[in-house]
């Protein structure tokens, strides 16, 4: 097999067996299953670039070179048609929508097959092996041996090109492809989470290729703290029709997080009966059953027969959002009973709605909180509650998908608080207020004992100083390390499933800001204070560097362990949480002492080499 990394610097030779440069990128026509390569470019001398039709000139390839058919002298140079891609340039290292496994992976390689003559594409290397061989064929060779050495194997993971195409042919703007008719057919649920990992403008472009109706769902289905941004991306025209095919509640939610000005355009530009529902429902409580329920609840009177109401379903079940019962009113719209849809299908058409009702039933009031709204659902096993006001009247019910969001909602509020984790930049930044007021409130404690040990040394730093500040400081570490740990394998408590997880190289990515922020927060606290208490920036530093670059690499290699913890927990081998932060928490002492032990000798000897000065 042939891979782009591996092509680009070969040599072009000619029928003459002259190089006339070196192989800068190869082009292919998309449009076919596996498309063949169509256009050669390279770089001749002085770096000059040229374009030739592989077709014409191409005689063959392998891995060390290409061999043209023809000398130098006939060569006739052309140029990149509008309908061909450039596959180091517009392809490799972009990032593509996997349809077949609802993520965003990165191209990080291209493989090709030569075929009767044509060399074709075959499709995009999403895998370690593939990032490996960008950086080095040896390295991947070696990783591989590796692997094959502990039992293990270093596999490919290629998305067929017939899985892949382009969303614009401009992708010096759009580095994504994704196939149309397949992301039509995937369940908004899947749309949501390609959504989720895409950039804003990312996102916009395949907006454009959903109608409305299916934007409507897959927004419905994001996080929420994405709604509002998505929405936002979206023209006040668009995004008002989206809005008005939501249901009323999703639609008020999403409202309530937009700005002011904002909320108004939209409100205006819905239909009145929509924009009347959401004015509604954002004036309850935030958290409430009232905040949550559908206005959309089916209600009838005593007095109607079963077909009657069956008929009247037939021409309202669309704008319902989810019909499990029916309930019974008076003329004020007044709760008398419950009909479940079970009972109403199986009676016979003739018979009266008072007399299959129930009127023993559960309801809940608009200013309820919701969380016990939600455990009343799931202690009673209901598909739905009806909300009603002081005087019975019906405003309208929750729903089992409700409930369920909200119970998905408090438990992972319960997690963060637990383990310290929180999904994205404010779980972070929350991590790092509250473990970085331990490392001030151990600062101080070091403070106290430098001071101490500064004033029975004589005012001069002493082998004793070194050693009480570092046993003083050394807490600080561990009890980051602990946080830390917990935080990187709350994974195995949430235990998603292998194909909820997270990428390494994204998690390292944002763990590193993590390990930055705690290491520098720690380290300019150390640095302060004992800059104060033993008025010796020197040894301030000897130990603020080692505390936060320990603090660092720690988090990253809790990070690795996590993930491979979570690799082992979805194969069913058990992996204990207690050992981990355990194994952590000596790594972590063992860097910092580590650290602290060279630069303390780099101290000392700087030190002596001023006092013989």
């Amino acid at each position: 097999m042939i891979y782009i990394t591996r092509m680009m610097g070969k040599p072009v030779v000619d029928a003459a067996g002259e190089t006339i440069g070196t192989i800068n990128d190869i082009a292919i026509s998309p449009g076919e299953v596996f498309p063949r390569v169509t256009s050669l470019a390279f770089l001749g001398p002085g770096k000059t670039p040229f374009m030739l039709s592989w077709r014409k000139y191409v005689a063959d390839i392998d891995e060390d070179r290409v061999t043209l058919q023809v000398p130098r002298a006939e060569l006739r140079f052309s140029y990149l048609q509008p309908d061909e891609v450039l596959l180091s340039h517009d392809l490799l290292n972009k990032q593509i929508v996997d349809t077949q496994g609802m993520k965003v992976v990165r191209v990080n390689d291209l493989k090709l097959s030569e075929s009767r003559g044509q060399l074709r594409l075959l499709g995009a290397e999403v895998g370690v092996r593939g990032l490996l061989r960008g950086l080095s064929p040896r390295l991947e060779t070696l990783t591989a041996r590796l692997a094959k050495l502990f039992g293990g194997s270093l596999t490919e993971n290629i998305i067929a090109w017939n899985y892949i195409d382009l969303l614009d042919r401009d992708l010096s703007h759009v580095k994504l492809s994704v196939t149309h008719k397949r992301l039509h057919e995937l369940h908004p649920a899947d749309v949501a989470d390609i959504l989720e990992q895409l950039a804003p403008n990312q996102r916009a472009k395949v907006f454009e290729h959903l109608d409305n109706d299916q934007a409507a769902e897959a927004i419905s289905e994001l996080d929420d703290e994405l709604q509002a941004d998505v929405l936002e991306d979206l023209t006040n025209e668009r995004a008002s029709d989206i809005l008005e095919i939501m249901d009323p509640d999703d639609a008020a939610d999403i409202i309530g997080d937009l700005p002011y000005d904002k909320a108004e355009i939209l409100l205006r530009l819905m239909g009145v009966r929509e924009a009347r529902q959401v004015r509604k429902l954002l004036g309850y409580r935030e958290n409430s059953a009232g905040g949550i329920m559908t206005p959309e609840a089916i209600t009838v009177s005593a007095q109607l027969s079963v077909q009657e109401v069956i008929d009247r379903l037939r021409s309202t079940v669309e704008k319902a959002e989810n019909v499990y019962s029916i309930y019974v009113v008076s003329d004020g719209r007044v709760l008398q009973g419950v009909v479940p849809l079970r009972d109403l299908i199986v009676s016979g058409p003739e018979v009266r709605i008072a007399d299959i009702m129930s009127t023993e039933y559960f309801s809940v009031g608009p200013d309820d909180d919701q969380e016990a709204v939600a455990e009343m659902m799931s202690k009673y096993d209901l598909l739905a509650l009806p909300v009603v006001d002081e005087s019975g009247r019906v405003l309208g019910m929750v729903t089992v998908d409700d409930a369920l969001d909200v119970m998905e909602q408090e438990a992972a509020e319960d997690l963060a608080l637990a383990t310290g984790y929180s999904q994205g930049a404010q779980g972070a930044w929350l991590s790092l207020r509250r473990t970085g007021s331990w490392a001030l409130a151990w600062a101080v404690i070091a403070f106290a004992i430098a001071a101490l040990v500064r004033n029975g040394a004589g005012g001069t730093p002493s082998p004793l100083t070194w050693v009480f500040v570092a046993a003083a400081l050394l807490p600080i570490v561990l009890r980051l390390t602990e946080d830390i740990a917990s935080r990187a394998t709350s994974g195995l408590i949430e235990a998603p499933g292998e194909s909820g997880r997270t990428g390494l190289a994204r998690r390292l990515v944002a763990d590193a800001a993590l390990g930055v922020g705690l290491g520098v927060a720690a380290g300019l606290a150390v640095l302060a204070v004992l800059d104060v208490a033993l008025k010796d920036p020197t040894v301030a530093a000897v130990f603020a560097v080692p505390t936060a670059l320990s603090i660092l690499l720690t988090t990253l290699a809790a990070t690795v362990v996590a993930y491979v913890a979570e690799r082992l927990s979805d194969t069913g081998r058990r992996v204990s949480q207690t050992a981990l932060t355990a194994g952590l928490v000596l790594l972590a002492a063992a860097l910092y002492l580590a650290f602290a032990y060279i630069g303390a000798g780099m101290a000392a000897g700087a030190l002596a080499k001023m006092t013989i000065g």
